[in-house]
Formats: C-alpha cells, sequence, structure tokens
C-alpha cells in the first residue's frame, strides 16, 4: 500500500518526478518490514553494469534490515558470480537458457519485420537461421 501511495504522490509532483532509487530501498524496507515480501527481478543481466550493481546493493540493504525477505532473481549464466559477490547466499538465483527453437522462432519473426526483405538474400537467412541458434543455446541443439 506505502509503495502504490508513494507511486501516486510522485507522479502529483510537478513534472511527476521519478522515485530516486532510496525512496524505493526505503519503501522496500518499510513494506517488508511489516509481512513476509518476496521479490522478483526479471532479466538482471539485462541492466546495465554499473546500475545493476546498483541493484543488487540495494537488494542488499533490503535483505539487511528485513531479514524474513525473499529475493528471485532471473539471470543469464554471465553475471552468476556477481550476484553471488553482492549478495552471497542471500538470493535464489535462477538461470535463463532459451531453447534453439525459441531463437529460431523470434529469429523468424524479426526477419519477416524486415522493412527491406530484398536487401537479404536467401543464403544469408539461412545463415542467420542455423549461426544465431547454434552460438547461442549449443548445448541445446534439436530439430
Amino acid at each position: 500500500m506505502e509503495i502504490a501511495q508513494a507511486y501516486e504522490d510522485q507522479g502529483k509532483v510537478i513534472g511527476g518526478r521519478v522515485s530516486q532509487l532510496a525512496d524505493i530501498v526505503k519503501m522496500l524496507q518499510i513494506t517488508s518490514s511489516k509481512k513476509s515480501t518476496f521479490i522478483c527481478v526479471d532479466a538482471l543481466d539485462e541492466c546495465l553494469a554499473g546500475h545493476r550493481v546498483k541493484v543488487l546493493d540495494s537488494l542488499n540493504q533490503v535483505l539487511l534490515k528485513c531479514p524474513d525477505t525473499r529475493i528471485l532473481v532471473t539471470r543469464r549464466p554471465h553475471i552468476r558470480a556477481e550476484i553471488a559477490k553482492r549478495l552471497p547466499r542471500r538470493v535464489m538465483s535462477v538461470s535463463i537458457t532459451p531453447k534453439r527453437s525459441d531463437i529460431i522462432g523470434y529469429l523468424h519473426a524479426r526477419l519477416d519485420e524486415d522493412t527491406t526483405p530484398d536487401a537479404m538474400d536467401s543464403r544469408l537467412e539461412v545463415d542467420i537461421l542455423e549461426k544465431i541458434p547454434d552460438s547461442t543455446a549449443p548445448s541445446q541443439k534439436c530439430s
């Protein structure tokens, strides 16, 4: 309730000021101190490295004040060590590995949206649909 109210209050400020990270951390600490809280952070690897450090440090601040809070983070494998360093034994982390078929489906959708389809010959499209999925999800090759 406090978080929703704070969000509404920020919208009333002239120009609709965006909440600062410190404000968000404080709201999470207040909310988490009153009842069991689960915080989910999706696709943390998509956050810029400098911002990711701030997010992880902020989550650590919440956990220090509210040890019963639980955090679920989804991420790709390459930032696992960073999470372990910033939140040792404090966060459940789920590694996201796309299926080869999902990558191919995504590539098909993007290629279908191409505004200049004549700029690519069929061989290039075949190369894209073979090489990108193989390099992205090598352990999940399937037909």
